[in-house]
């Protein structure tokens, strides 16, 4: 959801809460009730328009926070302080849609028995955040290349101190769009279902037809993955996907793929670092 139409929402909530009840609930009292009801019909705004659901329950919680730290009457540096920590964590989430997502470790598990046993590669980590998925492939698979990929500064400091010491660790601070695909034998995406088609058709026209995709529990909508990983119980789905022989005149992925559901074994390479 756009800042533009979630602060809309919020204005005209604000105004159907007050003229509900102006007249009918009496100060202070009548506070509470507008702010209820405020945030109820928020958040009924956001599920009529289809919002996704965090950002329902940011709409039924923004009013009785806001009210309830006027009431703290916390002093107005630490409000700024919150603001800057926040924004060097989400940074540009209000425009990208793609909020911190961290690999957890059995998925970290799934992606690195998923990597080519046979050889060397590099791989791109759109969205690295705090660098825990790089370090523990890099220590795991110190023959292979890995580059993290992210645009928020706190996290990607995080992410540049934790790995430097790796020697076949890079982490950029950059935008992901305008990251040339070409030269990764694989991209790793745990973004979110908003830029995914967007990501599709970049893959599609940048990657070489034998380089790899792999996304992190949301699909490439239209397309279907070649395989599927699933085995593990604790880690998160991932998506494969190959483009040779599957870009259309335009460049743009075409579906020709059925998806395989692969069961990660038991006995497959492991991360060093647990």
């Amino acid at each position: 959801m756009h800042l533009f139409r979630a602060l809309a929402i919020q204005f005209v909530s604000w105004i159907v809460a007050v003229f509900a009840l102006r007249y009918t609930v009496s100060p202070p009292a009548g506070v509470v009730a507008i702010v209820v009801m405020q945030a109820g019909i928020a958040a009924a705004f956001a599920l009529a328009m289809k919002a996704p659901r965090w950002w329902v329950l940011i709409h039924l919680l923004f009013s009785p926070m806001v009210v309830a730290a006027r009431a703290l009457d916390i002093a107005p540096g630490w409000y700024l302080l919150a603001f800057l920590a926040l924004s060097a964590v989400f940074w540009s989430t209000f425009r990208t849609r793609v909020p911190l997502f961290l690999t957890n470790r059995a998925t970290a598990r799934a992606l690195l028995q998923a990597l080519p046993q046979d050889r060397a590669i590099h791989l791109v980590d759109l969205g690295c955040g705090t660098g825990e998925l790089l370090r523990r492939l890099a220590m795991s698979r110190p023959d292979c290349r890995f580059t993290g990929v992210e645009n928020a500064p706190l996290p990607w400091l995080i992410a540049r101190l934790r790995n430097r010491h790796l020697p076949n660790v890079t982490v950029l601070r950059s935008d992901l769009w305008s990251l040339p695909l070409g030269p990764f034998d694989l991209v790793y995406a745990f973004l979110s279902p908003v830029p995914m088609p967007q990501l599709g058709r970049k893959a599609a026209t940048e990657l070489r037809p034998d380089a790899q995709l792999i996304a992190n529990s949301f699909e490439i909508p239209g397309l279907r993955p070649d395989r599927v990983i699933d085995g593990d119980p604790a880690a998160r789905t991932l998506y494969v996907y190959t483009f040779a022989g599957r870009r259309g005149k335009n460049g743009h992925p075409v579906r020709e793929m059925e998806p395989v559901s692969v069961a990660v074994p038991a006995d497959g390479p492991h991360l060093i670092a647990e």
